[in-house]
Protein backbone atom coordinates (compact mmCIF):
# COMPACT_ATOMS: atom_id res chain seq x y z
CA UNK A 1 0.00 0.00 0.00
CA UNK A 2 1.34 3.16 -1.18
CA UNK A 3 1.94 5.88 1.37
CA UNK A 4 -1.10 8.12 -0.25
CA UNK A 5 -3.19 5.31 -0.05
CA UNK A 6 -2.44 4.33 3.95
CA UNK A 7 -3.53 7.65 4.40
CA UNK A 8 -6.86 7.82 2.58
CA UNK A 9 -7.76 4.25 4.20
CA UNK A 10 -6.36 5.38 7.73
CA UNK A 11 -7.33 8.40 8.51
CA UNK A 12 -8.33 9.54 12.38
CA UNK A 13 -11.16 12.17 11.96
CA UNK A 14 -12.70 14.01 14.64
CA UNK A 15 -15.99 15.97 14.68
CA UNK A 16 -18.77 17.57 17.36
CA UNK A 17 -20.46 14.21 17.58
CA UNK A 18 -18.40 11.64 16.18
CA UNK A 19 -14.87 10.70 16.32
CA UNK A 20 -13.39 7.69 13.36
CA UNK A 21 -10.58 6.21 13.90
CA UNK A 22 -8.74 2.92 12.23
CA UNK A 23 -10.53 -0.10 13.38
CA UNK A 24 -8.57 -3.23 15.31
CA UNK A 25 -8.41 -6.23 16.39
CA UNK A 26 -9.37 -5.53 20.16
CA UNK A 27 -12.36 -3.43 18.72
CA UNK A 28 -14.51 -6.90 17.82
CA UNK A 29 -16.78 -6.99 21.43
CA UNK A 30 -17.57 -3.56 21.38
CA UNK A 31 -18.38 -3.67 17.64
CA UNK A 32 -20.67 -6.73 17.92
CA UNK A 33 -22.36 -4.89 20.63
CA UNK A 34 -23.98 -2.41 18.63
CA UNK A 35 -24.32 -5.20 15.61
CA UNK A 36 -26.16 -7.91 17.29
CA UNK A 37 -29.40 -5.76 16.80
CA UNK A 38 -31.42 -7.32 14.12
CA UNK A 39 -33.16 -4.09 13.21
CA UNK A 40 -30.08 -2.58 12.10
CA UNK A 41 -29.62 -4.95 9.37
CA UNK A 42 -33.34 -5.07 8.38
CA UNK A 43 -33.30 -3.29 4.74
CA UNK A 44 -29.80 -4.65 4.20
CA UNK A 45 -29.05 -7.25 1.65
CA UNK A 46 -26.76 -9.25 3.79
CA UNK A 47 -29.41 -8.95 6.70
CA UNK A 48 -28.01 -11.51 9.23
CA UNK A 49 -25.10 -9.96 10.14
CA UNK A 50 -26.58 -9.73 13.76
CA UNK A 51 -25.84 -13.00 13.26
CA UNK A 52 -22.12 -13.80 15.25
CA UNK A 53 -20.65 -15.69 12.81
CA UNK A 54 -21.80 -13.15 10.35
CA UNK A 55 -20.35 -10.60 11.52
CA UNK A 56 -17.01 -12.03 12.70
CA UNK A 57 -16.58 -12.33 8.55
CA UNK A 58 -17.64 -8.76 8.12
CA UNK A 59 -15.18 -7.82 11.10
CA UNK A 60 -12.39 -9.73 9.97
CA UNK A 61 -12.99 -8.27 5.73
CA UNK A 62 -12.98 -4.86 7.55
CA UNK A 63 -9.17 -5.75 9.36
CA UNK A 64 -7.96 -6.93 6.21
CA UNK A 65 -9.27 -4.63 4.02
CA UNK A 66 -7.11 -1.68 5.44
CA UNK A 67 -10.14 1.26 5.44
CA UNK A 68 -12.47 0.22 8.12
CA UNK A 69 -13.23 2.64 10.88
CA UNK A 70 -14.60 2.79 14.39
CA UNK A 71 -17.19 5.23 15.05
CA UNK A 72 -17.27 6.58 18.52
CA UNK A 73 -19.55 8.92 19.93
CA UNK A 74 -17.63 12.20 20.68
CA UNK A 75 -19.64 13.48 23.94
CA UNK A 76 -19.27 9.32 25.67
CA UNK A 77 -16.21 7.71 23.72
CA UNK A 78 -19.02 5.05 23.00
CA UNK A 79 -18.28 2.49 19.52
CA UNK A 80 -21.82 3.29 18.18
CA UNK A 81 -21.09 1.65 14.46
CA UNK A 82 -18.21 1.52 11.95
CA UNK A 83 -17.64 2.20 8.12
CA UNK A 84 -14.69 1.62 5.34
CA UNK A 85 -13.08 3.03 2.61
CA UNK A 86 -12.55 0.80 0.22
CA UNK A 87 -12.23 -0.01 -3.76
CA UNK A 88 -9.56 3.43 -3.96
CA UNK A 89 -8.62 3.42 -7.50
CA UNK A 90 -5.73 5.81 -7.67
CA UNK A 91 -5.80 6.10 -11.55
CA UNK A 92 -9.71 6.99 -11.22
CA UNK A 93 -9.15 9.23 -8.74
CA UNK A 94 -12.30 7.19 -6.59
CA UNK A 95 -13.01 5.47 -3.26
CA UNK A 96 -15.88 3.79 -2.03
CA UNK A 97 -17.66 4.21 1.26
CA UNK A 98 -19.51 1.51 2.46
CA UNK A 99 -20.49 -0.92 5.04
CA UNK A 100 -21.53 1.50 7.40
CA UNK A 101 -23.85 1.09 10.15
CA UNK A 102 -24.72 3.05 13.12
CA UNK A 103 -26.62 2.39 16.81
CA UNK A 104 -30.22 2.73 16.39
CA UNK A 105 -30.06 5.31 19.19
CA UNK A 106 -27.60 7.62 16.46
CA UNK A 107 -30.29 7.08 13.06
CA UNK A 108 -32.35 10.10 12.08
CA UNK A 109 -29.06 12.62 10.60
CA UNK A 110 -27.22 14.45 13.10
CA UNK A 111 -24.26 11.50 13.59
CA UNK A 112 -24.66 10.11 10.06
CA UNK A 113 -24.31 13.51 8.11
CA UNK A 114 -21.51 14.72 10.19
CA UNK A 115 -20.26 11.17 9.58
CA UNK A 116 -20.33 11.26 5.94
CA UNK A 117 -19.09 14.98 5.98
CA UNK A 118 -16.02 14.15 7.68
CA UNK A 119 -15.23 11.41 5.49
CA UNK A 120 -15.98 13.07 2.24
CA UNK A 121 -13.91 16.13 3.15
CA UNK A 122 -11.09 13.48 4.06
CA UNK A 123 -11.56 11.90 0.55
CA UNK A 124 -11.60 15.34 -1.18
CA UNK A 125 -7.71 15.44 -0.28
CA UNK A 126 -6.55 12.29 -2.82
CA UNK A 127 -10.18 12.06 -4.96
CA UNK A 128 -12.26 13.65 -7.05
CA UNK A 129 -15.47 10.60 -6.74
CA UNK A 130 -16.75 9.22 -3.85
CA UNK A 131 -19.12 5.95 -4.69
CA UNK A 132 -21.82 4.21 -2.24
CA UNK A 133 -23.10 0.81 -3.18
CA UNK A 134 -26.08 0.03 -1.40
CA UNK A 135 -28.91 -2.42 -1.80
CA UNK A 136 -31.33 -1.33 -3.85
CA UNK A 137 -34.04 -2.77 -0.99
CA UNK A 138 -32.23 -0.40 1.73
CA UNK A 139 -34.53 2.81 1.27
CA UNK A 140 -33.13 4.22 4.89
CA UNK A 141 -29.44 3.85 3.53
CA UNK A 142 -30.46 5.28 0.14
CA UNK A 143 -32.60 8.02 1.42
CA UNK A 144 -29.39 9.20 3.69
CA UNK A 145 -27.24 8.90 1.24
CA UNK A 146 -29.23 11.48 -1.02
CA UNK A 147 -29.89 13.79 1.74
CA UNK A 148 -25.98 14.32 2.17
CA UNK A 149 -25.44 14.82 -2.04
CA UNK A 150 -25.68 11.35 -3.12
CA UNK A 151 -26.31 11.23 -6.92
CA UNK A 152 -27.82 7.87 -8.30
CA UNK A 153 -25.69 6.48 -11.14
CA UNK A 154 -27.05 2.93 -11.94
CA UNK A 155 -28.17 0.14 -10.67
CA UNK A 156 -27.49 -3.69 -10.96
CA UNK A 157 -29.73 -6.58 -10.58
CA UNK A 158 -27.68 -9.92 -9.15
CA UNK A 159 -24.37 -7.59 -9.27
CA UNK A 160 -21.65 -10.04 -8.73
CA UNK A 161 -19.29 -7.84 -7.08
CA UNK A 162 -21.54 -7.81 -4.26
CA UNK A 163 -22.59 -11.64 -3.95
CA UNK A 164 -25.24 -11.32 -6.53
CA UNK A 165 -27.21 -8.32 -4.40
CA UNK A 166 -29.55 -5.58 -6.07
CA UNK A 167 -27.49 -2.87 -5.98
CA UNK A 168 -27.61 0.65 -6.59
CA UNK A 169 -24.48 3.16 -7.39
CA UNK A 170 -24.32 6.55 -5.85
CA UNK A 171 -21.68 8.40 -6.36
CA UNK A 172 -20.45 12.60 -4.89
CA UNK A 173 -17.89 14.08 -6.60
CA UNK A 174 -15.83 15.68 -4.01
CA UNK A 175 -13.33 17.62 -6.13
CA UNK A 176 -14.95 20.78 -5.42
CA UNK A 177 -14.69 20.49 -1.69
CA UNK A 178 -11.14 21.04 -2.13
CA UNK A 179 -11.84 24.34 -3.97
CA UNK A 180 -13.88 25.64 -0.84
Amino acid sequence: MTTAAHDLLRPTLVGDLVHLSPMLAGDHDALYEVAKDPLIWEQHPSWDRYKPEVFRALFDSGLASGGALVVRDAATGEVIGSTRFYDHQAQARSVAIGYTFLARRCWGGSFNHEMKRLLLAHASRYCDRVWFHIGSQNIRSRTAITRVGGVLSHEVAADPAFGHKDMAYYYIDVAPLRAA
